[in-house]
């Protein structure tokens, strides 16, 4: 009698899930995963392995210990700022090569204002009249205006209320500045002029401030212990209104805007502010809730976290950081969301090996640049490249142990097809675990790893370093014609047309009740994207 054998298919998606029990999210989680390092969920469908991060320049910025400002200009432009050898804060731009100071050489500003040493800079792009340009804030200094159009750094020193200003805000064509439990802002249409006669004044809230947010036509205010928010236009109708006096936000670079919805680190952990269908009203959903145990881990870590929202993908990325640690040890979370509002759209994921102390995004026409910064001085550009900054990116997909059928039947695995877009080059190592990794029971034999790689044609990308391309031989399509005038017989050359394998057929041995895959990618191959996979296996007699 022939053998009857089933097919399991295995859809990846639902993310990182650590608040179910094992069995449970066996059984009802399929295609997620319990560990999910280095992948992100795809909007596509599927887990793809990140993209790593390069230099934005190969000369650090002058000066010593972490980057306290960075903020994204355009493509080509960042702004940055770190200690200099007087110990204050010195401002810099840099276009990709070297950074050119905006302070004098003896760190005085054009206005004669002598800085102090400030913390990390909080900032906001504005334009009142044709311009863009950035405010700075960082808790010690006055604020400072940069003007994108001349490169400009002019400190804002109209009144000494706003001198250690800890966050900014531009909203209603007014800034507004906060400091402790005040929020001072301007007359309409400036950001300098401190005149009760021209509209400006201050607000206190009753508790310190720790973010400031333009959500739709509202100013949110977060505090330690509450989430405010302004509305009205000037300072004739300006209201404050209570959203929840009883949790508020304790990291104000946690504070994001993703997807119609605010992200932001809760005393309980990370926290959505959703407007919902009533006028006025706000849900305030724990989005970290399906990986507690991993961001009970993770923001525990230390107290110093930074954001940054990637837009085209619909991702919000947090960071830890921690001075001495590793860059290789670094942790961070990816939160991907997949519906407008709501925590129950987020997919999740972990970062390792990106150590970001300071980060921004920013759209320039139609690309984004991401850009983070800790204390080596060098600025990086995220989310492009295969490795980080030259090293593997170790990327791991671990699913829950799947009992497929019947949790107390055994069943013996023959076969597992895997179905993948791959980008480039892909070598994976493929784990079967049988009976959640038993080592006492001697009945069960875990397998030993296995391969999966790539076999199909090498496809080149036009205007990498490594692609060469050449003219085909006429008598054979996948020779290079040595004859040709530029032939290099030290280079490898591209063969047109080629195709990579996205079907991958793997034979598996062993039984066991239930079953989770492990797969990992330590390289600096290209991205892949990990769709779906199928068991072939024969369920036994029930003993």
């Amino acid at each position: 009698m022939a053998t009857q054998w089933q097919t399991f298919p295995i859809e990846f998606r639902g993310g990182l899930i650590s608040n179910l029990s094992p069995l449970q999210q066996g059984s009802n989680a399929v295609g997620s995963a319990t560990i999910l390092q280095n992948f992100e969920s795809s909007k596509e469908g599927g887990y793809s392995k990140i993209k790593g991060f390069e230099k934005f320049s190969t000369t650090a910025v002058p000066g010593s210990g972490p980057i306290l400002a960075l903020k994204v200009i355009s493509s080509g432009r960042i702004v940055v700022a770190r200690q200099n050898a007087s110990n204050v804060t010195e401002y810099y731009y840099g276009t990709g090569t070297t950074w050119t100071s905006l302070l004098d050489v003896d760190g005085i500003t054009t206005s004669g204002i002598r800085p102090l040493l400030g913390g990390k800079a909080k900032h906001v792009l504005y334009n009142l009249n044709g311009s863009d340009k950035v405010i700075f804030v960082d808790s010690n200094n006055y604020p400072a205006t940069y003007n994108t159009s001349g490169n400009t750094f002019t400190p804002i020193t109209g009144s000494t209320d706003v001198l250690g200003a800890e966050n900014v805000a531009v909203f209603k064509d007014t800034a507004f500045y906060a400091k402790g439990n005040n929020l001072y802002f301007t007359a309409p249409f400036t950001v300098d002029d401190f005149s009760a006669a021209n509209g400006a004044g201050s607000i206190n809230v009753a508790n310190e401030i720790t973010g400031l947010a333009v959500f739709r036509d509202q100013l949110i205010v977060f505090t330690t212990d509450s989430i405010k928010r302004i509305t009205g236009n000037t300072a004739a109708d300006f209201q404050v209104a209570p959203i929840t006096d009883r949790i508020g936000c304790v990291n104000g670079d946690t504070i994001q805007e993703v997807g119609g919805d605010i992200m932001y680190l809760a005393p309980d952990g990370i926290r959505l502010l959703s407007a919902t269908d009533r006028i006025g009203d706000f849900g305030l959903d724990i989005a970290s809730d399906p990986i507690a145990k991993d961001a009970t881990t993770f923001l525990g870590s230390t107290p110093n976290f930074c954001s940054v929202l990637m837009r085209e993908k619909a991702q919000y990325r947090i960071f830890a950081y921690i001075e001495s640690e590793q860059h290789e040890a670094a942790k961070g979370l990816i939160a991907t969301k997949f519906v407008s509002q709501g925590a129950s759209g987020i997919s999740w994921s972990t970062t390792y090996g990106i150590k970001a102390f300071v980060a921004d995004s920013k759209y320039s026409g139609t690309a984004e640049t991401v850009a983070f910064a800790n204390t080596d001085g060098y600025v990086y550009e995220l989310d492009t490249g295969s490795g980080f900054d030259g090293l593997p990116i170790e990327a791991i997909y671990e699913s829950p142990y799947m009992p497929l059928s019947d949790p107390q039947v055994r069943k013996s695995f023959y076969k597992m097809t895997l179905y993948a877009e791959p980008t480039g080059s892909m070598s994976l190592d493929l784990n079967v675990k049988y009976d959640f990794g038993s080592s006492t029971n001697t009945g069960v034999i875990q397998p030993a790893t296995q391969s999966v790689e790539s076999t199909g044609t090498s496809v080149f990308i036009f205007g990498e370093s490594s692609s060469n391309f050449a003219q085909a031989d006429s008598n054979d399509a996948t020779q290079v014609d040595t004859s040709w005038p530029l032939y290099d017989s030290t280079k490898s050359y591209a063969t047109y047309g080629g195709e990579l394998d996205k079907i991958y057929n793997t034979n598996i041995i062993g039984s066991g009740k239930t079953i989770a895959l492990r797969i990992e990618d330590n390289s600096t191959n290209p991205t892949f994207t990990l769709d779906t996979a199928l068991l072939e296996f024969r369920q036994n007699d029930r003993q």
